[in-house]
């Protein structure tokens, strides 16, 4: 009976990370401790699952934050911003991450279709 609880706690804890309206992947923690829940269920390699889990989730969180530098740059290259204009280039030269979010979100209203060829 344990067991069965455990088993629909851990398969509600998955299918509640797999939301679509995701902002940025979960990264070591989120993705360790569905690791650990996995390798408990599958009769106690807890840490095995959590290491698993957290070597996933730095390579799902670097992937996210380099396809957003990608797209900012993409950006950047297609507004080319006069130094007489927006603060002399502030967009070109701010590396934030809020500004390459911003940057990013526009690229995709801009490229709905993800051919960015096509648009310009």
């Amino acid at each position: 009976m344990k067991r069965a609880i455990f088993s629909l706690f851990a398969t509600s804890m998955l299918v509640g990370m797999a939301a679509p309206a995701m902002a940025e992947p979960g990264g070591c923690l989120k993705y360790g401790a569905a690791g650990a829940v996995a390798g408990h269920v599958a009769h106690q390699h807890a840490v095995a699952g959590a290491v698993g889990g957290c070597a996933v989730g730095m390579y799902q969180r670097h992937k996210y934050r380099k396809s957003i530098a990608e797209k900012a740059a993409l950006w950047d290259k297609e507004h080319p911003v006069e130094s007489k204009q927006n603060g002399s280039g502030w967009w070109q030269k701010n590396n934030s991450a809020a500004a390459k979010a911003q940057k990013a979100q526009w690229y995709d209203a801009e490229h709905a279709n993800g051919d960015a060829q096509a648009a310009h």
